[in-house]
């Protein structure tokens, strides 16, 4: 079921219909801020929501964005191999410093800077995925190469 938008949501979804993408969000009245509640409240499969994870580079401290399926475990050593340098999960803060999003909603793109990110390669398989959409009860659909194009993302193996 859903209900009217809220203001985080809205303005996502406004910020990339500019960008020339035709997404509607859907707000929830259930609970998406694991992908196991998200594809639930959907009707989907698991493995179509994209769970966005943010880490931290160990040394540099930058950021870096992990979209991956949301049946699967991001390999750390996959991921640190791919960015040069040892990475740890964002704290809170930091997610909401550099996404402008809490941990729960953080949509794919749209964030406050530009975060390099790595698309999952098991993503592609689906048709249709669900993503977050800046709450932890709001999520839009997009198709796999909607998604690579939004977000500017290398397709990478990140599964464990």
């Amino acid at each position: 079921m859903e209900e009217a938008l809220k203001e985080s949501s809205k303005r996502l979804q406004d910020k990339i219909r500019t960008l020339g993408f035709r997404i509607e969000v859907k707000q929830m009245t259930k609970s998406t801020r694991t992908a196991v509640q998200a594809a639930e409240a959907l009707g989907c499969a698991t493995a179509q929501i994209v769970k966005s994870l943010l880490f931290r580079g160990k040394r540099s401290g930058r950021p870096y964005l992990a979209l991956v399926s949301g049946s699967n475990r991001v390999d750390l050593q996959r991921l640190e191999k791919i960015v040069g340098e040892p990475v740890k999960m964002a704290d809170p803060e930091f997610v909401r410093r550099v996404t402008g999003f809490a941990i729960g909603g953080v949509p794919p793109a749209g964030h406050r800077q530009s975060v390099p990110t790595f698309i999952d390669e098991d993503l592609l398989q689906h048709r249709i995925l669900w993503a977050a959409a800046g709450t932890p009860d709001s999520m839009f659909a997009i198709g796999a190469p909607d998604l690579i194009s939004l977000t500017g993302g290398q397709t990478v193996e990140l599964k464990s």
